[in-house]
């Protein structure tokens, strides 16, 4: 499905005059000595950047399977690099930051399976400058993260892991959000500790947080970040049941990790691909088709409340 209200809502950012008002409030909010100049370079690219995006994305959504992970990679860094725009008024500054920043694995090993796949993020290139620029986010020079376990920091995917549970959903009430006391025993916590836990991820963004009967609730002024996801279908904010060095990577990057190993498959293991989308043998295939089908979605979505958030106070909804 194709979010034509996702796109519809970005389409403000295809005007000139609107765009280089909106670079020249982010480039003043991060100091930038000469913000005015440098939104006016910059909101063309900006708005050709989500242009190019949107025509990936379309073609995305009417292209077979075999060839949308190329599509979607292409589309999300497009969206990504409209993102940077705004935190960085010298983007690209070096031909360095042009370079998708990960690898994978040359030569598959025998029995294959993606799930079991990893990347490496590298010093230099696109990954590393938006976990640093967007996320603030570094060093991440050397990570290596596995396919599954990326996998599993996707909500929207709770429907093809019915045996496992992966998040707890929050409840949210008018910017009062209540976690569950049930995350205490999967983090091995006192509600205590979890609650000095979220204030150090979060950085003084909460206020009112409270240790209830059953639950621990907070109000938010902005949009939770991590650890915390966003269900995309629910339309709901959850937490990994699972502590791991997954939890600091925002939904962005992950999202740029999948895409990008699997546009890689796509292009240079054709014959493994083309093979793996006939037989489908094992769970990796309706979890990959899943992950594309909310990525198509989801990715728009992402760039749109990251671009609303320097704006004005955007709403999370993803029915809006």
């Amino acid at each position: 499905m194709f979010a034509t209200n996702h796109w519809n809502e970005l389409l403000r950012f295809q005007s000139a005059e609107y765009t280089q008002a909106y670079l020249n409030k982010c480039y003043r909010q991060i100091d930038c000595g000469d913000a005015s100049v440098k939104s006016y370079e910059n909101c063309y690219p900006f708005m050709y950047y989500l242009q190019h995006a949107e025509i990936y994305y379309r073609q995305a959504n009417e292209a077979p399977v075999s060839i949308q992970p190329v599509l979607l990679f292409y589309g999300f860094a497009h969206l990504m690099k409209a993102c940077l725009l705004t935190a960085d008024p010298l983007y690209p500054e070096t031909t360095a930051v042009l370079a998708h920043g990960v690898t994978s694995r040359k030569k598959k090993k025998q029995n294959y399976r993606f799930s079991q796949d990893e990347v490496k993020i590298q010093k230099m290139g696109l990954c590393a400058h938006i976990a640093n620029k967007l996320f603030h986010l570094q060093p991440l020079e050397g990570d290596k993260y596995a396919m599954h376990s990326l996998l599993e920091q996707v909500p929207e995917l709770d429907l093809v892991f019915p045996h496992r549970q992966n998040f707890i959903f929050v409840e949210e009430d008018h910017g009062k959000y209540m976690i569950p006391f049930t995350i205490l025993d999967h983090y091995h916590m006192t509600a205590a500790r979890f609650s000095l836990f979220l204030e150090q991820k979060l950085r003084n963004q909460l206020s009112g947080l409270k240790i209830e009967e059953q639950a621990i609730s907070f109000s938010a002024g902005h949009l939770l970040t991590t650890p915390f996801r966003f269900h995309y279908f629910k339309n709901k904010f959850c937490l990994p049941v699972r502590l791991n060095r997954e939890l600091r990577l925002p939904d962005m990057l992950i999202h740029y990790l999948l895409l990008y190993n699997l546009s890689m498959i796509s292009r240079y293991e054709t014959e493994w691909w083309a093979e793996f989308l006939k037989e489908r043998e094992n769970s990796d295939f309706p979890a990959i088709h899943l992950f594309l089908q909310t990525t198509l979605q989801k990715g728009p979505f992402m760039c749109l409340q990251f671009l609303s958030s320097r704006d004005f106070p955007p709403a999370i909804s993803a029915e809006t």
